[in-house]
């Protein structure tokens, strides 16, 4: 059985594929990832095996500016992966049972898949853009309606539009290409009727987070192995766990001065840092012997060892955290942070930091917070509550989708939308 994964974005929306790929060789399938040619993702993939063929630019040119991507750069950012899909998936997936797809809005995927004739799935780790009537657009799913609004179809209706004028001009352009009719609601045909939600139901409950017909996999974890590095080993080793910091990817949206803010921070509550350097380039702010910045290490091990995790509220680091038991004060930033920080909150293993700009006062006072024992008492049921296994149920369930279609007979292409 051949295997085709596909994903644009950050960590986050990489490694989880990963993971599922490593599940997936171990059911004995063939397995291809297209992804995006970040140094950070090349050396993931050949550590976990798993061959890569790179999908359009590097997610690091795009979101690791000075400032955040403008409306102009999404209009130049969408058909360029749009093209980038329909050349190198339309490659790729020869031979291939099956193709799943996920990551920023993988608008190009499924058209391929139909082309050949084979099975598409479109996966998402979080709920935050899946329609639903219960939420506006950009509300965090729980989130609640406002005051005397019942239903928010109309609102979802134009999200499609938006998304349309994202692709939809180079979509129909490529499918005409090659012989497809046109699809008049990117969105839909994208998402499909039943997407699969790998993250953990402790974490990221179903609930009336959508109207489609979702399918639970389980967060795909990909374990990690690696030791530390012998420094951060010894500086762990030297004393009382430390509090750990980093914004992962987001580059382009932290404020400017939030080292010495975080570093500040830590230090009133009385523990030293790690701070992780990630895409915005964090670095210490003295020579302080408390202080101990990282690179890229392996969280599974080192988020067990801490005092308290520090972070945006991705969904890939959200899940780390909690699996360690450790617990977390969320600084959410953009998309769907504000809803894992909500998360966090509600299941009183952390704190949500009270909007994206902390100072060391407000930091502090949330990382107080979060170190109560209690916090922790609850970080550790929590952990010890979730599941592990999501990408071996996916892997399993990919497969036998792959299954299922080579015993359909074969239909025509029908016009989408």
């Amino acid at each position: 059985m051949r295997v085709l994964l596909t994903t644009w974005g950050s960590r986050g929306d990489v490694e989880p594929v990963v993971g599922l790929a490593v599940a997936l060789q171990g059911l004995g399938a063939e397995v291809e990832v297209c992804a995006p040619p970040d140094d950070d993702f090349v050396a993931l993939l050949a550590r976990a095996g798993v061959p890569l063929t790179p999908l359009g630019p590097t997610v690091r040119s795009v979101v690791a500016g000075t400032k955040p991507p403008t409306a102009e750069d999404a209009f130049r950012l969408a058909p360029e992966l749009v093209a980038a899909r329909f050349e190198t998936l339309g490659a790729a997936a020869q031979e291939c049972d099956v193709l799943l797809a996920t990551g920023l809005m993988p608008a190009g995927a499924r058209d391929v898949a139909e082309k050949l004739g084979i099975p598409y799935v479109f996966a998402c780790f979080q709920p935050y853009g899946l329609p639903s009537r219960h939420r506006r657009p950009g509300a965090r799913p729980g989130a609640p309606l406002p005051p005397g609004e019942t239903d928010n179809r109309v609102l979802w209706e134009q999200d499609a539009q938006r998304v349309y004028a994202l692709y939809g001009v180079a979509v129909n352009g490529h499918r005409a290409a090659i012989g497809l009719p046109r699809v008049d609601d990117v969105r839909d045909y994208v998402l499909t009727g039943r997407p699969w939600l790998a993250a953990d139901a402790t974490l990221c409950p179903s609930g009336d987070v959508t109207d489609l017909d979702l399918v639970r996999t389980g967060a795909w974890i990909l374990a990690d192995d690696r030791p530390l590095p012998a420094d951060l080993a010894a500086f762990l080793d030297a004393g009382a766990p430390p509090v750990y910091v980093g914004f992962g990817s987001m580059a382009a949206y932290v404020q400017k001065d939030l080292a010495r803010v975080a570093i500040e921070a830590v230090r009133a509550c009385g523990r030293r840092v790690v701070l992780a350097r990630g895409w915005a380039g964090l670095a210490a702010v003295d020579a302080g012997a408390d202080c101990l910045v990282v690179g890229e290490v392996n969280q599974q091990a080192l988020f067990r060892r801490v005092a308290a995790v520090v972070h945006h509220g991705g969904a890939g680091t959200t899940t780390t955290t909690a699996l360690a038991g450790a617990p977390q004060v969320v600084v959410p930033q953009i998309a769907d942070q504000p809803y894992w920080a909500a998360r966090v909150a509600d299941l009183g293993i952390g704190v949500a930091h009270a909007g994206p700009t902390p100072t060391a006062a407000s930091l502090s006072g949330a990382l107080e917070a979060a170190l109560a024992p209690r916090i922790a008492e609850r970080a550790s049921a929590v952990a010890a509550a979730m599941r592990t296994d999501g990408a071996a149920v996916a892997a399993k369930m990919l497969l036998d989708e792959a299954a299922r279609s080579r015993l359909r007979p074969a239909k025509p292409p029908t016009r989408a939308g």
